[in-house]
């Protein structure tokens, strides 16, 4: 069995940050979005399924660094919350960033990052609020499930909860894995 250096994927030089949450990780959030809110997704593309799903209920407007649209410095006119994940290298900084707009967001990052002092010292003077899940979430890159994650996930939340802490039922890994593979054999 091949070892996992979890702190060499958590602490990388962001070769591993395009890692895409599958629809079932964008489901839990879903409940959450405010009616007619225009939802900011300033880490994906068309294909992303938060935009995919969320634009089933509401307006989305996405954004990605690779149209020349880095987060840290750009901003469409008009939008009223952030839900995405955004990558995990640089995180303090896109925390930073998406505080600063004062407007709910909820972005995914892992859990250990709550045993660093950044969390707290970002989030000291506003409420964190955590949308946990009962298993750990599986993320897709390069068309495949990443099985180098060893960590769990949650969104992060200001101002978008009905309460600081929520946790909810999540498929679990080896039933994504499974229902993955089936979708593409039937695809090709």
């Amino acid at each position: 069995m091949t070892k996992i250096d979890s702190a060499k994927i958590l602490y990388s030089d962001g070769k591993n940050d395009e890692c895409f949450t599958p629809y079932y990780g964008v489901e839990p959030i879903l409940e959450y979005i405010p009616k007619n809110a225009i939802v900011w997704c300033p880490f994906d593309t068309e294909e992303s399924e938060f935009v995919k799903q969320i634009s089933k209920t509401n307006k989305v407007v996405f954004s990605h660094i690779k149209y020349g649209q880095d987060f840290l410095t750009y901003e469409p006119k008009k939008w009223d919350i952030i839900i995405s994940n955004p990558p995990f290298t640089n995180k303090k900084e896109f925390f930073k960033r998406a505080l600063s707009f004062n407007k709910p967001f909820a972005l995914i990052m892992t859990n250990t990052w709550l045993n660093d002092s950044a969390p707290k010292q970002i989030f000291k003077d506003k409420e964190l609020q955590l949308l946990m899940f009962t298993y750990r979430m599986l993320f897709i890159q390069n068309g495949e499930i990443d099985t180098r994650i060893t960590f769990s996930s949650s969104y992060y939340c200001w101002n978008f909860l009905p309460k600081q802490i929520v946790i909810k039922d999540l498929m679990t890994p080896n039933e994504f894995k499974k229902e993955f593979n089936t979708l593409r054999l039937k695809n090709g």
